[in-house]
């Protein structure tokens, strides 16, 4: 990947922004983080679960990162585009509720005019990517993307799309599956780190291994086990991108239990192994 954008990075906060030209990416990446995309001018095209997305200039798309995505023909029309990253760990503290979660977490980007969110939304994202830039109070930048996630979600459900999370036919999911779902993900978020498997994660939410990793795949559309590679190769990413940790130390303090694992996992997710993707995005 080649940036050619002006990056932010919060290492303390894990909250990212950039401001600029979509960057070229030769391959779909992941990342665990809720992704904010504003279009001031042009376009983005990107490859998202399999499916081509088009985002215009005013509009706002809001999605997790954990879906692969690609950007494709940067070059196509000049274009300028705000991002925001939020960690997902982040946005699972904010108390949405569980039908907002489980959209967020499904493979279907949220996109909205952004004059249906009644605010000059172009200075607001200038506003945080200066902040940022400046080293301000990252707390507040966070409470205000909060709310403009919340907005976000408001705006896109009063205009009846996307709905909550259902299954293959569009039916909407109970509330107690969407919250349970959600609960592990949450419990996930907090423990990757530590080896723990789908098992664990199901005993969390007082349910059986199969009803949970059943339950989990149908609300969120993927794997119990793969939500959590997903959670670990990020973080992975976010350490080599952020510190001078060794490939070693990195697989450790992102979960994995062996080296072996850790880079088979990261190669599989990403395309790169670590070190290739630290020498090309430093």
């Amino acid at each position: 990947m080649t940036l050619t954008v002006d990056d932010v990075r919060l290492e303390e906060a894990a909250l990212w922004v950039r401001h600029g030209a979509p960057p070229v990416m030769e391959h779909p990446h992941r990342h665990d983080d809720l992704e904010l995309n504003l279009v001031h001018a042009g376009r983005l095209e990107y490859l998202f679960g399999g499916s081509t997305l088009r985002v215009e200039a005013g509009q706002v798309a809001l999605f997790w990162g954990g879906t692969p995505h690609q950007l494709v023909d940067p070059d196509a029309v000049e274009s300028a585009v705000s991002w925001v990253h939020v960690p997902l760990t982040e946005v699972l503290g904010w108390a949405l509720r569980a039908d907002q979660i489980a959209v967020l977490l499904r493979a279907r980007p949220v996109v909205v005019p952004a004059a249906a969110l009644a605010r000059d939304v172009d200075a607001l994202f200038a506003t945080w990517h200066r902040d940022v830039l400046a080293g301000g109070d990252h707390a507040v930048v966070m409470l205000e993307v909060q709310a403009f996630v919340r907005r976000t979600l408001a705006a896109a459900e009063a205009a009846g799309a996307p709905g909550p999370a259902g299954d293959a036919t569009g039916a909407p999911e109970p509330s107690g599956a969407a919250a349970r779902a959600t609960a592990m993900a949450q419990f996930v978020a907090e423990h990757y780190r530590s080896p723990i498997a789908p098992s664990d994660v199901a005993r969390a939410v007082h349910l059986s291994p199969s009803h949970a990793m059943t339950l989990f795949k149908r609300v969120v559309g993927t794997t119990l086990g793969t939500y959590i590679a997903r959670c670990r190769v990020a973080e992975a990413q976010r350490l080599l991108i952020t510190t001078d940790a060794t490939t070693v130390e990195v697989g450790h303090a992102a979960g994995f239990t062996s080296q072996s694992s850790f880079y088979d996992t990261f190669r599989q997710i990403c395309g790169y192994a670590p070190g290739d993707y630290r020498r090309a995005l430093r």
